[in-house]
């Protein structure tokens, strides 16, 4: 799968979250038959494996959508990793005459069939978190950046010992053309500053999956050959981490990404390192504002373009012990009496997480 380069112009991170949209009335080009289907908006996520899909990206959606478009309707389904439920399921929301679709696509490669089918009947695109060739609009962060700031989180948590460690590297799915731009990015920042990658692996985004290929590592090289291991995500790392801990390995650095409430529940245990932080509140408000203005027939409205599709690019932050109160906490995206359970309240209050 080939990486997307990335043109887009960077937004910061201080981006106005507000969405200064007039509601929407009806969009030309629909059927008068198909009673209400100009002002839906259809999203299609790839999986709930990864937490913050349901729990973050949809409702900030929805919200968005709502606040920009009072006659809108979000029609909304997960994949649950699953291709062919979610052709389906894109099939079926423009079956029933929905005009524009937010997809985050399980296989972008086989996405970008269904888009060209959708454009010729006048369905418009937004390309969520993932790229998709001939999407109308794209909305994501730049995913090589990710990679290079895990890969240099991990260097910077190894220190000295840095030079001298031997890594394992557990990889997204490679159906996700964004794994392919974390790996670029992570492998950027390690290869040549560590001492060893000593195994790697695709995780395929499944915690379990992880688990069994972290295992496989410490097999192959034995408990002392591992001095840390990169998880391209938070939920895989958690897998990794429990078989770390089975294996009696603890207290070596483990990086994730995504900011789940249990990754950074496991920074403040002190098991996981850092996390990566894309803020749906940039990510989803975006994304709806390009979805209501293709719907009112408008230009999306991105910051930049991405091989020459209108395309914002949001710049990813690293989270861990420092900073949480002043990213996820302070953007409201966790309440600390969320994460800061009995057995973490000491912990929380040593690391001034309130």
């Amino acid at each position: 799968m080939h990486a997307v380069t990335h043109r887009a112009v960077i937004v910061t991170a201080a981006v106005s979250m507000s969405l200064s949209l007039a509601a929407c009335g009806k969009a030309g080009g629909g059927d008068s038959n198909d009673k209400g289907s100009s002002t839906k908006i259809g999203l299609l996520l790839p999986e709930n494996k990864t937490a913050r899909y349901e729990a973050l990206d949809k409702p900030q959606f929805e919200k968005a959508v709502a606040a920009a478009c009072a006659d809108c309707e979000v029609v909304y389904n997960n994949a649950v990793s699953d291709v062919v439920k979610q052709k389906q399921q894109f099939d079926q929301l423009i079956a029933d005459g929905v005009k524009v679709i937010a997809l985050d696509p399980v296989d972008a490669t086989k996405a970008a069939a269904w888009v060209a089918d959708a454009k010729a009947k006048g369905v418009r695109i937004v390309a969520y978190d993932r790229a998709v060739a001939g999407a109308d609009a794209y909305v994501s962060h730049d995913n090589t950046k990710v990679g290079e700031l895990q890969g240099q989180a991990l260097l910077a948590a190894l220190g000295a010992k840095a030079a001298t460690a031997k890594v394992v590297m557990i990889n997204g799915d490679e159906k996700d053309p964004n794994a392919a731009l974390f790996k670029k990015g992570a492998h950027s920042a390690l290869d040549g500053k560590v001492g060893k990658v000593v195994y790697e692996a695709s995780g395929e985004w499944d915690p379990k999956i992880a688990g069994e290929k972290m295992s496989a590592a410490i097999s192959s090289v034995g408990k002392s050959g591992i001095g840390a291991v990169y998880s391209a995500n938070d939920g895989m790392a958690g897998g990794v981490i429990t078989s770390l801990e089975n294996a009696g390995i603890r207290d070596i650095p483990v990086g994730g990404q995504d900011a789940e409430a249990a990754g950074i529940q496991r920074i403040i245990a002190g098991s996981q390192t850092f996390t990566i932080y894309k803020s749906p509140l940039q990510l989803a408000p975006e994304a709806a504002k390009f979805a209501v203005n293709l719907l009112k027939g408008k230009e999306p409205g991105a910051q930049g373009a991405t091989d020459g599709v209108p395309s914002t690019l949001f710049p990813p932050v690293v989270v861990d012990r420092k900073n949480i109160q002043s990213t996820v906490i302070k953007d409201g995206i966790y309440r600390a009496s969320e994460l800061c359970t009995p057995d973490l309240a000491a912990r929380c209050t040593a690391l001034g997480v309130k």
